[in-house]
């Protein structure tokens, strides 16, 4: 690692580099996840950010298994706790936590003690460590939306919720002085938000909740919050004690990490902060969708030639997807109908094909081949149908360099525009970034090499791009 590109993470004494490995999405099992995690920390990469939400529990086991193999002082790990679902759900159904929110069916929130104990607990376990670095209070705010849902929070209701934030920390100093956690803070999308907001959380009133349990000696050093060209009140919004986010937790020693620098949340739509294509470029055509769906097409027609008429008929995925696939608006859309019509009659098949076929000396590695197939075309269909999304991500690039960033021949690529503009904030100390496959690290790892822009200029554009969407959202 470079060490003269590392920050302080705030006053824990941690040095972490400045872009930081988000775990979203992550999961054990998966190759390229897993090959995307290898090559971040080979390239220096040292922060790595889980919680025992995503994919229920199998980002952090991965991230458990490779930093072993490095060694555990390569890394800087975070991780989070309060989200009720998968297997936290079963576990919350066979026990009675108390203040659990159930916010809706399946989703349920908690962060009292008697709930953070096993979280802690089982962390630590899929992670394969000892003593966590970092463990932080997962979108606590859920106590404040599920009010927000019958009536408007009241100052007695965010009184309520600092209690429960105050007695989360309690636990999580005892657990310091016990030697599994060294740090702890939260991760709360609604940092940033107006203090006008009827939902808003503040650092400020966590700092005291904090100094309550342990004063001049707590360990609450680590704040978390969505940051972006279209979200950023983190770094605009005098929200703190008259101060940013950003501001007020500089001059506090806190550190900030900033999530979904690239997928900007806007009037309840998704601007991903990405190009699909190359700048300037038609999106993919049919020709494209047809060369995407000819492995699958070659492994159906061996099923034919190995296998005959036996069994269950030849599934023809394919053709059904090359029909499908048209009519398919977006990404989002892609996720909802994949379930119902592509996922659940692709497993239907195959629990028939393997009771009639399962003797065959070909089946086994037809199946394997065929579920690979079915699984590499899951992960570039949704990157398929981003690309008709490239001509925002040309306006997003256009509204940058009319704010002031420089423009480049050929245009740098937007990613890393909206990556640079953050890490030259003051007082944000890395930024997270969801990287699942290798060339994702590719392109962002070289970044803390290159000059930020101007503190001055960086705000400016944020603030050209506060006042409305891009035009076609």
């Amino acid at each position: 690692m470079n060490l003269s590109h590392t920050r302080s993470l705030g006053r824990t004494g941690l040095q972490v580099f400045p872009i930081g490995f988000g775990c979203y999405r992550i999961a054990d099992g998966n190759a390229a996840h897993e090959a995307a995690l290898r090559a971040y920390l080979d390239r220096g990469g040292n922060l790595i950010d889980t919680s025992a939400n995503y994919t229920d529990g199998l980002s952090e086991q991965l991230v458990g298994r490779v930093v072993k193999e490095f060694g555990r002082e390569r890394a800087v790990v975070v991780t989070k706790g309060g989200y009720i679902q998968g297997q936290n759900m079963t576990l919350a159904r066979r026990r009675t936590f108390p203040e659990v929110v159930a916010y809706a069916d399946g989703l349920w929130h908690c962060i009292h003690p008697d709930f953070l104990a096993t979280q802690v607990q089982r962390s630590a376990e899929r992670l394969q460590v000892e003593t966590i670095d970092v463990f932080l209070l997962h979108n606590p705010e859920y106590f404040l939306t599920e009010i927000a849902h019958h009536h408007p929070p009241t100052a007695a209701d965010h009184d309520e919720f600092h209690r429960r934030v105050r007695e989360a920390f309690r636990f999580l100093e005892e657990r310091v002085r016990a030697g599994k956690i060294r740090w702890y803070g939260v991760s709360s999308n609604h940092f940033g938000l107006p203090a006008s907001d009827p939902v808003m959380t503040s650092v400020a009133r966590c700092l005291d909740a904090a100094d309550a349990v342990a004063a001049g000696n707590h360990h609450f050093a680590v704040v978390q919050l969505p940051v972006n060209l279209y979200e950023c009140g983190g770094a605009l919004e005098p929200n703190t004690n008259g101060k940013t986010v950003l501001q007020f937790c500089r001059g506090k020693g806190i550190g900030v990490l900033a999530n979904r620098p690239l997928n900007a949340f806007w009037e309840n739509q998704l601007i991903r902060l990405a190009d699909f294509v190359k700048p300037g470029d038609p999106p993919p055509g049919p020709e494209a969708l047809r060369a995407l769906l000819e492995p699958l097409r070659r492994i159906e027609q061996q099923f034919a030639d190995r296998f005959g008429s036996s069994g269950a008929p030849p599934p023809g995925i394919a053709g059904q997807m090359e029909k499908v696939m048209p009519q398919i608006r977006s990404p989002g859309h892609f996720e909802q109908v994949a379930g119902p019509y592509l996922v659940r009659p692709i497993q239907q098949w195959l629990a028939g094909a393997q009771q009639t076929l399962a003797a065959h000396e070909h089946w086994p590695d037809w199946e394997r081949n065929f579920v690979g197939s079915v699984n590499d075309l899951f992960e570039f269909l949704p990157r398929h149908l981003s690309a008709g999304q490239q001509k925002t991500s040309d306006a997003v690039r256009s509204r940058l360099i009319q704010s002031g960033y420089v423009d480049t021949v050929p245009p740098e690529p937007l990613s890393r525009m909206a990556v640079r503009l953050l890490l030259s904030l003051p007082g944000l100390t890395s930024v997270l970034v969801g990287m699942r496959r290798p060339e994702y690290v590719d392109d962002l790892m070289t970044l803390p090499d290159e000059p930020p822009l101007d503190p001055r200029m960086a705000e400016t554009i944020l603030r050209a791009f506060r006042p409305a969407p891009i035009a076609g959202y």
